[in-house]
């Protein structure tokens, strides 16, 4: 008879941890009245198809998903719900139709809701829909909770044109992170990690990010000593030629995007939930 090892266990309530939040944030954040969903990707994500499709048919029946990947396609496929690609939702009036929420993981999440995203190198798209919804929900376990950005989750993703590489990872060593590497795609892959869009990974360490607060007449978070705050250091990232997009999800949620003229910009959550080791849920919404 097979009995149960501390590993397991605790394995097992991270799972249990996992599938909670996420069947809270589905019961929180998805009305039987929307009509286009973003399902975003990681192991979390698979507990909010299944909070999903556990409503039944009648629930999704006019509501359309939209993937950030080949995982959360397969996941919407495989729960028989209906799946459109990004690019191919109608227009209105021109315009393509907004979702109505998104859905996904998170590798880490700071006190201010910015969010490193990429673990499983689909942070190109990820962004991509949740910029295209109204409001973006995180869903993760307590562990990925942190007060700063790089402080559990060392390294931040960033995707880049292959060609590109080598300059990217000279540049990123000159801005202080001390080793930078592309990811590679082993054990499952020889060579490079090579995204669903083509292009390679770079996972870039840098010490824990500083939020706007933390900034004195001292200390301004430019990069001085590798010290970073993280809208300046994002900002940087970005600019960088043959980057494609960074894993640092920042700047605000879609709720304060109307409030600023700024619709579809938004990268932040209005809210994340954390499962815990005890079975509560957590949840952590904007200042």
């Amino acid at each position: 008879m097979a009995t149960s090892t501390p590993a397991s266990s605790a394995a097992a309530l991270i799972e249990s941890a996992k599938k909670a939040a996420a069947y809270q944030a589905v019961a929180d954040h998805l009305p039987p009245t929307a009509t286009y969903v973003g399902i975003g990707s990681g192991s979390t994500v698979v507990y909010v198809v299944e909070a999903i499709a556990a409503k039944g048919p009648s629930f999704s029946a006019n509501m359309t998903f939209i993937p950030t990947g080949s995982q959360s396609k397969g996941l919407i496929r495989a729960a028989g719900l209906r799946l459109c690609n990004l690019d191919e939702r109608p227009l209105v009036d021109g315009v393509p139709v907004a979702l109505d929420v998104a859905f996904d993981g998170a590798d880490e999440v700071d006190e201010d809701l910015n969010l490193i995203k990429g673990g499983g190198a689909c942070l190109f798209q990820e962004k991509l829909v949740a910029v295209a919804a109204k409001k973006f929900i995180a869903v993760a376990d307590s562990r990925k909770q942190s007060a700063r950005l790089c402080t559990k989750w060392k390294t931040i993703p960033i995707e880049v044109l292959p060609l590109s590489a080598p300059d990217v990872l000279s540049r990123l060593k000159a801005m202080g992170s001390p080793s930078p590497v592309v990811r590679s795609g082993l054990p499952s892959k020889a060579g490079e990690c090579v995204t669903d869009n083509g292009m390679w990974i770079i996972d870039a360490p840098f010490p824990p990010l500083l939020l706007p607060k933390d900034l004195t007449a001292e200390v301004k978070g430019n990069g001085e000593n590798g010290v970073w705050e993280i809208e300046k250091l994002a900002e940087e990232l970005v600019r960088l030629p043959g980057v494609v997009e960074i894993g640092l999800f920042h700047g605000f949620n879609g709720v304060q995007a109307v409030s600023r003229g700024k619709e579809f910009q938004a990268q932040k959550p209005v809210a994340a939930y954390f499962g815990t080791p005890t079975g509560e849920v957590q949840v952590q919404t904007a200042a």
